[in-house]
């Protein structure tokens, strides 16, 4: 089973410092940001299965951070880091979605304790999917199938479910090439070098589905970012929007 990643968005270094040894030494991977215009990349494009989020940070601040991330990733855990004198904030930040919250100063224990919590009550729940309805048929999850409208159906791959999966509960962001290899792949990106494989499985994947690469209407390219799985209702409108072609 692949570690699960953790991004600690905290300005102080010796915060973080300290919260990152705790998590590695706890058998986690981690992803780091020291402020709020880094932590909101990293927050927004990133693999994580749960963010370490401080609300006072420079640049950005962690209640912006938090309230673009529910827009796009609804579903992804966080736990707030607050001082014990912004408790307005720490209740703000609950109300915008915010999992949990832990008050600084705190132990490692406490911190570790909240992060087993958190995540056994939110694994991944979209996963669970058992069938993505999409423009002219839909996927059956559990037979690795697809049914078209018209009667037919078609075969897909496990790794090509997955990929399909990961991509249908993120529909309203792109999900880059680094994040499907590190997620579907359990590859680190940073350890291979320049790669096509993902756009090959893209390829096969539209060629599969009938998804015209000159003009998708099912998986989209969102280009110099990633690729993104349009919801029915979107695939349905006149207007797509998208280009077909590679990335840059």
């Amino acid at each position: 089973m692949s570690k699960r990643i953790i991004l600690v968005i905290e300005d102080d270094a010796a915060i973080r410092s300290g919260i990152v040894d705790a998590l590695t030494f706890s058998g986690y991977k981690t992803h780091e940001a020291a402020d709020g215009k880094a932590g909101m990349t990293e927050a927004l494009q990133s693999a994580c299965d749960l963010i370490l989020l401080d609300l006072v940070l420079p640049k950005i601040g962690g209640l912006t951070i938090l309230e673009e991330l529910r827009k796009s990733r609804p579903a992804l855990p966080v736990i707030i880091l607050t001082a014990r004198g912004e408790e307005s904030d720490r209740v703000k930040g609950l109300e915008l979605g915010a999992d949990d919250y832990v008050v600084k100063p705190f132990s490692v224990k406490e911190l570790l304790a909240r992060v087993q919590a958190v995540l056994r009550r939110t694994p991944e729940r979209p996963l669970d999917l058992s069938s993505i309805p999409f423009f002219g048929g839909t996927l059956d999850m559990d037979r690795c199938e697809v049914r078209f409208d018209d009667g037919r159906r078609g075969e897909l791959s496990e790794r090509e479910m997955e990929l399909l999966r990961y991509l249908a509960i993120n529909p309203k962001r792109a999900v880059s090439r680094d994040e499907i290899m590190e997620r579907i792949w359990r590859i680190n990106p940073r350890s291979v070098v320049e790669t096509r494989t993902i756009d090959m499985h893209i390829a096969r994947l539209r060629e599969k589905l009938r998804d015209d690469p000159a003009n998708p209407r099912i998986i989209l390219t969102v280009r110099g970012k990633g690729y993104r799985f349009a919801g029915l209702e979107e695939a349905s409108s006149d207007t797509v929007g998208t280009s077909g072609s590679p990335l840059d």
